[in-house]
């Protein structure tokens, strides 16, 4: 093996005449540029990572707003020995019949709402819009202001552009 190792770098000594140094310079380079491409590899990797996440948080915060909203929807504040449900609304159904379909059968309110991106910079400047179309009809029957059947990254696409609407409802 040892044989075959040094007839191999005699071969390339001879075969490719330069310097040790000129060798060790270019062989210095060539792991470099692996480095480099292995540095970009894992830069995209975390950055397909972040973007991840951002949707995650951007759906997350979403959802708490859309609780919220029910939350101050509902006539008695959603009272009860049971938790409250917050559903994402199907843009052909009411969220009577929604609810109904549900272990939490009774509709309090279809909230539509929409927020700003960015921190509030005014006292008097709208960083969010509301709707509450009531329980008995679809309301507005725009599929862009349905989540389930938004793209993944419709979160950002839709803020400031189109509602989101939730069906709120509870146990009787």
């Amino acid at each position: 093996m040892i044989k075959v190792a040094m007839t191999m770098a005699l071969l390339v000594a001879l075969g490719n005449p330069c310097s040790i140094e000129e060798e060790m310079t270019r062989i210095s380079v060539r792991e470099a540029m692996r480095s480099e491409l292995e540095a970009k590899k894992e830069v995209d990797v975390a950055r397909e990572e972040m973007l991840e996440m951002k949707k995650e948080l951007a759906w997350y915060s979403l959802h708490v707003a859309a609780a919220a909203a029910c939350r101050g929807s509902t006539a008695t504040g959603g009272t009860g020995p049971w938790s409250n449900a917050v559903l994402a609304k199907e843009n052909t159904r009411s969220c009577q019949d929604q609810c109904a379909s549900t272990d939490r059968p009774i509709c309090d309110a279809d909230v539509s709402i929409q927020g700003s991106f960015g921190k509030a910079t005014s006292y008097t400047e709208s960083i969010g819009r509301f709707y509450n179309y009531g329980c008995s009809t679809p309301g507005n029957t725009d599929v862009r202001f349905d989540e389930v059947k938004a793209a993944e990254d419709g979160i950002f696409k839709g803020v400031s552009i189109h509602y989101y609407r939730f069906c709120c409802c509870r146990r009787p």
